[in-house]
């Protein structure tokens, strides 16, 4: 009875280049075949190769694509197993390097499940732009990844990129792999990563990425920039009435008390309010109240109703509801743009950007406007009708649709949106400081008036 022994690390080189390992069969060298493989890689020159490989595994296939210089985007398992008697008459001696051939049971990466926090935008741009100049650099994926879990990346730990070198080793797309991580990586990103691996252009696609979350972060930061002036003023103000209020007023308040004299009315308004100040009823009391009033409003917006009657009035809101109406049409213009330009299906698009935005009412428009494009409707046309969407866009998407451009209208759209916001956030920033600063003053003024016209009171009372 014959016996088969393996060569490890020797290979017989094939007509097309790859190599296939060979077994020792009664002192004769016998090429095995292995599982096939099809795969669809790109060359450095960014031309698409497609073709079979038969090899143990995915591994190995990924090993071999590398070997040769290719990219691998799509790697599919589409064949058994055989040992055929193939006589070989000379050997060529291949061994492989022990990180290719070891990367498929690498542990590394196991850690990223005990992360619990969501990057921030920046954050992930910042590694989705060191991805891509990874990648243009002409540094296979597995490579790159492999960078990827020994760079400095705020936010984003090492262990998420040894796990997508893990996954992507063992043969699964990086689309795939990311997706596998949803609270890194949202649903828009895995999808438009998916794109770019059909049509070949990932690197592009990624640079479009982290170009579409900077502006993003650029947006949030502006809103957040707009409001921390205010909120720093208004904090302060609050912290000196109290301060005032509940230590040095009762203090005014017992000097006046011990006076025998007929106080005036702002005085006796500041008594009145200092006694209130200083009651720890009333404060209990209006803690109560605060905590009530806020359960209720969380239980009422956990209801369907509710939360889509608060989020209307977000956009119905004085000044306020300018802003954040803004905020939300550059936020779906910019989303829906990105996708379509990087090949993303339009139903699909419009699904991931009622996913990304957080309005419900701007929600339930862009689920009517997918349903209406799948009867086979124009883009512009159901937008029109949902009455939620600005006559601006709906005239630009129609343009759009009219030149075959509509990612380029809707960034249009989004450019226009945006600086519209940076104008309303320096008007409200504008009004509102000034409006505050008189309020404090007003109120801080009173308060002086109360106990100066208390002590004028006394004063002139001895020195008659």
């Amino acid at each position: 009875m014959s016996s088969a022994k393996v060569l490890e690390g020797d290979f017989s080189r094939r007509e097309d280049g790859f190599l296939s390992p060979v077994v020792k069969r009664d002192g004769i060298n016998e090429a095995v075949r292995m599982p096939k493989f099809s795969y669809k890689a790109r060359r450095r020159s960014g031309e698409v190769e497609e073709g079979m490989l038969e090899l143990a595994d995915r591994a190995t296939v990924l090993a071999q694509l590398d070997r040769r210089g290719l990219f691998p985007m799509v790697v599919e398992a589409s064949g058994g197993a055989s040992v055929a008697a193939k006589k070989t008459g000379k050997t060529d001696r291949v061994t492989l390097s022990s990180a290719s051939a070891s990367t498929a049971a690498s542990p590394l990466g196991q850690s990223f499940f005990n992360r619990k926090r969501k990057p921030s935008l920046q954050e992930l741009a910042t590694f989705t732009t060191q991805l891509a100049n990874l990648l243009q650099a002409g540094m296979p994926l597995v490579d790159s990844l492999r960078s990827m879990a020994s760079m400095e990346s705020k936010g984003i730990g090492p262990e998420v990129g040894a796990q997508l070198r893990k996954e992507v080793s063992e043969g699964k797309n990086l689309s795939a792999a990311m997706g596998a991580q949803p609270l890194i990586f949202p649903e828009m990103y895995v999808s438009m990563v998916r794109a770019g691996e059909q049509s070949g252009a990932l690197v592009e696609v990624l640079r479009r990425l982290a170009d579409h979350y900077v502006r993003f972060a650029e947006v949030r930061h502006k809103v957040t920039s707009a409001m921390v002036y205010p909120a720093f003023v208004i904090g302060v103000g609050v912290v000196m009435i109290i301060f005032f209020m509940t230590w040095m007023l009762p203090r005014f308040m017992d000097i006046f008390k011990g006076m025998k004299v007929t106080l005036p009315l702002s005085t006796r308004m500041l008594m009145a309010v200092g006694d209130l100040a200083t009651n720890w009823v009333i404060w209990a009391g209006t803690i109560a109240f605060v905590v009530a009033v806020g359960w209720l409003f969380v239980r009422y917006r956990a209801t369907p109703q509710g939360h889509r009657e608060i989020d209307a009035y977000k956009l119905r809101m004085p000044i306020v509801g300018k802003i954040i109406s803004l905020s939300l049409f550059s936020q779906f213009a910019r989303t829906l743009a990105t996708l379509l330009q990087n090949g993303v299906p339009v139903l699909t698009a419009l699904r991931i950007t009622e996913q990304v935005l957080p309005n419900v009412v701007l929600k339930e428009a862009i689920a009517r406007t997918r349903d209406a494009v799948t009867d086979g409707k124009s883009l512009a046309e159901p937008l029109e009708r949902s009455k939620v969407f600005p006559r601006l866009m709906v005239d630009l998407v129609k343009i759009g649709e009219q030149t075959g451009d509509v990612p380029g209208a809707l960034r249009n759209v989004a450019e226009t949106y945006e600086n519209e916001l940076a104008v309303a956030l320096r008007v409200v920033t504008t009004l509102i400081e000034p409006v505050l600063i008189v309020v404090i003053a007003v109120f801080v003024g009173f308060l002086l008036f109360g106990v100066l016209s208390a002590m004028f009171a006394i004063t002139g009372s001895v020195a008659r």
